[in-house]
């Protein structure tokens, strides 16, 4: 059985923090919005000068929906004590386009790599749990183009469907550019194929 693909997905809107310490050593812990790869680099050079006498900066992030993207750094630590119990909170709290970084202070006590684990999952999970969260929603956009008879009944189409209206050019013809939930976009486009004077076009 195919699942049916989403169109929304949760994410950061407030940026969410949290500390953890063991024998010593603290772990203090950011979440972060991320729209690409470049906002990862961006957000964790700032995250670096900010905290630049830590010992690590081990992060992890997840991007996209359908097509995804993700990644893990241990920067340091043993191999996968840290960069993946903080990419396996994201999947637990299924968030997506979300960056969290860990920064650890060494205490002058090892934790081993069971201690390391905890810490780097309970680091995360304070800072997932702590973040302002929101549902966003993958869209796409429709141009329009049609003569102004038609504007009346295309225009309360779309205020009855809820539609967003990004762009409109009202010159010789009436062009009328919006954006729809991916969701919405077959059954929105099937409709307005229904004014066979409306030339529409998948930007």
């Amino acid at each position: 059985m195919q699942m049916e693909v989403t169109d929304q997905y949760l994410t950061v809107k407030k940026q969410g923090e949290g500390l953890y310490k063991e024998k010593g050593s603290k772990f203090i812990s950011l979440a972060v919005h991320v729209e690409t790869e470049d906002d990862v680099k961006e957000s964790l050079l700032q995250i670096k000068k900010q905290f630049h006498d830590a010992r690590h900066h081990c992060f992890a992030y997840r991007l996209g929906l359908g097509e995804e993207l993700f990644r893990s750094s241990d920067d340091g630590e043993p191999s996968g004590t840290a960069g993946k119990p903080i990419l396996n909170q994201i999947y637990s709290y299924e968030m997506y386009h979300t960056l969290v970084v860990v920064v650890r202070y060494f205490g002058g006590t090892k934790l081993g790599v069971s201690g390391l684990v905890t810490a780097y999952k309970s680091a995360a999970r304070e800072a997932l749990e702590s973040a302002d969260k929101e549902v966003r929603y993958l869209t796409a956009h429709i141009q329009l183009d049609l003569d102004y008879p038609l504007v009346d009944q295309i225009l309360r189409f779309i205020r009855d469907e809820k539609l967003t209206i990004v762009e409109q050019d009202f010159g010789l013809r009436c062009k009328l550019i919006l954006e729809v939930n991916l969701s919405q976009k077959k059954y929105v486009l099937s409709r307005f194929a229904l004014w066979h004077e409306v030339e529409l076009k998948e930007l």
